[in-house]
This record gives C-alpha cells, structure tokens and sequence, in this order.
C-alpha cells in the first residue's frame, strides 16, 4: 500500500477471511468472479478529480459518483434500493496536523461491493488493510463497514481521553496556575470539543440509520458489530459534551474568582473615598481665601483643627465598623 497522497487499490475478499490484491482499472461492476464467494473493496484517496476518474469507472448512478466525491460533506447515511451512501469521519493523526481536523472517508457500500474514497489519508484505513493482509478481512461488506467505524472509534477515544485529561490538570492546578494560561488552554479545550462534537453527533445518527434499514445482506452479527460502533460513538458524543460543560464551568469560576477580587478592590477604594470626602470637604472649607475663616488667627487654630478631624475619623470608624465595611 503506497503512503503519499495518491493511491488506489483493490482487493477480493473472500468469506473465510482471505483476500487478493486486484488491479484497480480492471475492476468495475461488471466484474462479479468472485460475488458468490465474497465481496469487493476499492479505496481511492486524491483530489476531487481523480477520485471521479476512478469511481467513473465503477459502474455507479452518477448520484452516487457525486456524493462520494464531493468538496464537502457531512456524516451522513443516504439509502437506496441497491445500497447506502455512507459518509464518516475520523480524527487527523497525520504528522504535524490537529486531530480535531477530521478527515472524511466516503462509502458506497451493497451486498457484493464496497468502494471508499477520500482526499487526505486516514490512519482508520491502514488499520483495516492490515486485517485484510494478516488474514483477518471481514467476512461481508456489511462487515466491513461496522470494521471502518469501529476503528474510527478506536481513533477517536484516545484523543477525547487526552483532552479530559487536559481538563482534569487545568481543575487540579487552577488555584497555582496563571490566569492568563489557564483562559487560553480552556478556549483550545472548548474549541477541541466543539469541532469533534459537530462530526460526531451526525455520524452517530448515519451510522443508526444504517443499522436501522434493514438490508437483507446484513447479518444479526453485523448489527451488533453496527450496534456496538453506535453505542461507542455515542459515549464519544457523552464524554465530549461532559468535557465542554467542564471547562464551560472551570471558565466561569474563574471569571467569578475575578469578579469577586475586583470588588474587593472596588470596595477598599470606595471605603477610602468615602472615609476622607467629609475630612476633604471641612478642609476645602477652612482653606477658602475669604475673611472669617475660624481660628485664622488663633495660634492653637491648627491643632484644633487636626483634633477635629481625628474626632471625625474616630465616628467614621465607628459608623463603618457598625455597618460590617471593616
């Protein structure tokens, strides 16, 4: 299997679990040798033009060509006579890329045929080629489509794991951490968990739809593998809306510790105003450059006027002590 940005391939899968690589600009729909003895798989990854090229080729309603290779596209399940239009997500663990980047693989999956296509590589499709070369393949195309959203399961845990742990070191060192810090990493958290949550929810609900259908070709196995790859994608769905509420709430006592400081602050300031606006107002007085200022000329006049304003502080200790501002 080639690792750069283009390839293609093809496989014949076969109900004991083996299979055999095919060329594939030889396979089409037409091509049915080995139907009664298993299925079909080809997987395309390139730009949008190669990917038509290639799913042109494969005998599909023109519907079909243009959902699977479409720019954009959301987690969703499209039913029809003869099969299903799946398209799922899986989180980006290709060097240097955020796994919150999801990265689509869309699905046209019938009795007898599977073809997945997708732009950027997605480490969920290795996963299952290496079943597929150790012996292990699925036994249906049924069951290859519960094994893609298994292991884009099996991709998607760990990275909800690491940011609740992310959110339980920012509750553990909130009373020691930087303010600043802490805002910052709990907007990547938040932002994290949005983006993932937007996938997940609809791929949840594409996945139960597929379940629900009710194809002939699929097994009561293959719905408790489906079955099981909802309820898993489901706890992801719980886990991430649990880690948004968390850090929600780890932001919001912080903005409250930061109210609740300021008016502290504001407090203290509004009792030094206030404990010096009457001593500030009797000064103005006496300093006013007009005749008739008291004790003027008296040379006890200063004295008397410093031992007014302690006896003024002394009452506005008290008044401020009665009403609980101390």
């Amino acid at each position: 299997m080639k690792t750069d940005q283009n390839f293609a391939f093809a496989y014949d899968i076969f109900k004991d679990g083996t299979s055999k690589k095919l060329d594939v600009n030889a396979t089409s729909a037409a091509d049915k040798a080995s139907s009664a003895q298993g299925f079909k798989w080809v997987h395309v990854q390139g730009n949008i033009d190669q990917l038509r090229s290639v799913l042109n080729e494969q005998d599909l309603d023109p519907l079909v060509v243009n959902a699977l290779s479409a720019e954009e596209t959301r987690p969703r399940c499209t039913p029809s006579e003869k099969g299903a239009i799946l398209i799922l997500r899986g989180v980006n663990l290709n060097e240097g890329a955020e796994p919150e980047d999801m990265i689509s693989i869309r699905i046209w999956v019938e009795q007898n045929r599977v073809i997945s296509c997708g732009i950027r590589r997605l480490k969920a499709i290795d996963d299952v080629v290496d079943m597929i070369t150790s012996g292990r393949a699925p036994k249906t195309s049924g069951d290859l489509v519960a094994v893609f959203a298994l292991r884009l399961a099996d991709r998607v845990e760990p990275v909800v794991a690491e940011l609740n742990e992310q959110v339980d070191g920012v509750e553990e060192n909130l009373a020691d951490a930087e303010m600043p810090v802490v805002r910052r990493h709990l907007a990547e958290i938040r932002r994290s968990s949005i983006i993932l949550r937007r996938y997940m929810f609809p791929q949840r609900d594409a996945l139960t739809t597929f379940e629900l259908e009710g194809f002939s070709w699929i097994s009561k196995l293959t719905l408790s593998h489906l079955r099981e790859a909802v309820e898993r994608v489901t706890r992801v769905c719980e886990e991430l809306d649990s880690i948004r509420d968390r850090a929600q709430i780890i932001h919001d006592q912080i903005l409250d510790e930061r109210a609740e400081f300021m008016n502290k602050q504001m407090l203290v300031l509004t009792i030094v105003a206030a404990f010096f606006l009457p001593v500030g107002f009797l000064t103005g007085l006496l300093g006013m450059n007009v005749g008739g200022v008291p004790l003027m000329d008296n040379p006890f006049g200063f004295a008397a006027v410093c031992g007014f304003i302690l006896f003024v502080f002394g009452i506005e200790y008290l008044i401020f002590k009665k009403l609980k501002l101390f």
